[in-house]
């Protein structure tokens, strides 16, 4: 195969089209949010069932949109455990870290982290978060720009500049409350565009399903369940393993889920939230994996429709665009771009969040009027959405789309969850303790990640790992006061009192 065809005008169309009705959803909510709480929680009244779309919308980026089918393609269907992991984790979640953030009322998780360790550890996570949350937004940025430039021979670096304006003008505009209704918005185009690919590979692969299955099976595309720990490959174990601890991290303590769970109205509304956008991992990451070794399939049958060059993260949008009619194409295209900018969105908004409550807040030395916070949160947001766009220049340069996400959220995420598990289950761990094993967890991380052939889905767990055990250790030998009962899950029961009592 020579060449690909092109976008087409009325792909084109499409594309903008959405584009306009998402920017319009941006000017509706413009300008009705008068305090912060407006601005970064929405009033705290939003359905919950829009925040679990939003959930899953925000970090199913088009990363993983991309990169889970590529995967596949490439490998295997290991991945099906993620949407396990997310479902066996989802009570973990509820039950470990929800009531805390519910009772004490929070805007960010890292409040507990206030509550728990003092304002220098809260600090410190804070910083991590947005290290982690920067670099990731360059990643996916990225996706859906190099998916464009494929697909349509656009530049790459313009690509990146439409997606990035477009997300961070809504969020500037309408705040977290334009973020969950584009969210919700985005999640449907995001899942019948994967539907829809399903169903045409189904449709173009001889004896459909049954064909599919076939080819995968005799190529060891279904042959996941090795539980051998062999750092070089991936495998169901270490699948497994990593990405318990990443749904915890993600859903459990991560400022762009619990900011959305603190933005509906009760305990019920964040616990179904988090049950249904399990079941919603589960559905989507079976179904993207599904696309990998259906498109596998199909070009095994029809080797000669594929370019050499098109592999991994590339192999969707070029089925997309080259065994689709116009329209259809346009629209899945357009899917790509939804879930990149449901993440970005999330991303910037959480980050100018953190920002304005955990650094600028706490050092202030005189109150402000709360329309003075509010346009400092637009100003912080714009400014978060430029340099984002610049971060994704440079992730441009990593091939490996979900290997680039993975070394940003291990090296600066991994140590943030440590920190909470240790605060939530033990009295004794202190920030000094955990912050000697961090700094020798991320050195050593960035060893394995830059001088040994270590398999990027053990990055997580490895520096989690680390930072935990050597966390506690030195928390025993650099004594401190043990933290009070209430604040740790062994009195939970008297802070639900003090909570009442205020």
């Amino acid at each position: 195969m020579e060449e690909t065809s092109t976008f087409g005008a009325l792909n084109y169309s499409i594309f903008f089209i959405y584009l306009a009705a998402i920017f319009g959803i941006g000017l509706l909510l413009a300008g009705k949010q008068k305090t912060t709480e407006d601005y970064f929680l929405a009033g705290r009244k939003m359905p919950w069932f829009i925040v679990a779309m939003s959930m899953f919308a925000s970090l199913t980026s088009a990363t993983s949109y991309m990169g889970i089918p590529g995967t596949a393609y490439k490998e295997n269907i290991s991945l099906i455990i993620v949407g396990i992991m997310s479902v066996i984790g989802a009570p973990v979640m509820i039950f470990l870290f929800y009531p805390f953030y519910r009772r004490l009322n929070v805007t960010t998780s890292y409040e507990y982290i206030n509550r728990r360790y003092g304002r220098n550890a809260r600090f410190a996570t804070s910083g991590l978060f947005i290290l982690a949350r920067l670099g990731w937004l360059g990643v996916v940025i990225y996706s859906p720009a190099l998916a464009l430039s494929v697909v349509t021979g656009i530049n790459l670096y313009f690509a990146i500049f439409i997606m990035g304006v477009l997300a961070t003008s809504y969020t500037v505009l309408g705040g977290l409350s334009a973020v969950l209704w584009t969210d919700a918005f985005q999640f449907i185009i995001l899942v019948g565009g994967a539907i829809w690919v399903a169903i045409t590979l189904m449709m173009n692969v001889p004896d459909s399903l049954s064909g599919i299955m076939t080819i995968a099976r005799e190529s060891g595309h279904l042959d996941i369940f090795n539980f051998d720990l062999n750092l070089y490959e991936m495998s169901a174990l270490a699948v497994g393993l990593s990405y318990f601890l990443q749904v915890l991290q993600d859903y459990g303590t991560d400022q762009v889920t619990v900011q959305r769970l603190m933005a509906t109205k009760t305990f019920g509304g964040m616990a179904k939230a988090t049950l249904v956008n399990s079941l919603n991992d589960l559905f989507i990451v079976s179904l993207l994996l599904f696309l990998g070794i259906g498109m596998y399939a199909y070009y095994q049958v029809n080797p000669e429709q594929i370019l050499i060059t098109i592999e991994g993260d590339k192999v969707l949008p070029f089925y997309i665009i080259n065994n689709l009619p116009n329209g259809v194409s346009g629209l899945l295209i357009t899917a790509i771009f939804a879930a990149a900018m449901s993440s970005m969105d999330s991303g910037i908004n959480s980050l100018s969040t953190v920002i304005v409550n955990d650094f600028i807040k706490p050092l202030r030395r005189k109150t402000v009027p709360e329309h003075h916070d509010v346009k400092l949160a637009r100003t912080l947001t714009f400014i978060l959405g430029a340099f984002a766009i610049s971060v994704a220049c440079f992730v441009s340069t990593i091939e490996q789309i979900l290997k680039a996400a993975s070394g940003f959220l291990g090296l600066f995420a991994a140590p943030i969850l440590a920190l909470f598990i240790l605060g939530i289950l033990t009295r004794r761990a202190n920030f000094k303790g955990w912050l000697v094993g961090t700094v020798v967890a991320v050195g050593a991380t960035l060893w394995v990640q830059k001088d040994t052939e270590v398999h990027f889905i053990y990055y997580f767990p490895f520096c989690f790992i680390i930072s935990f055990i050597l966390g506690y250790l030195m928390s025993v030998i650099i004594r401190s006061p043990l933290a009070p009962m209430e604040i740790t899950i062994w009195g939970r029961s008297e802070l639900k009192q003090e909570g009442e009592q205020a």
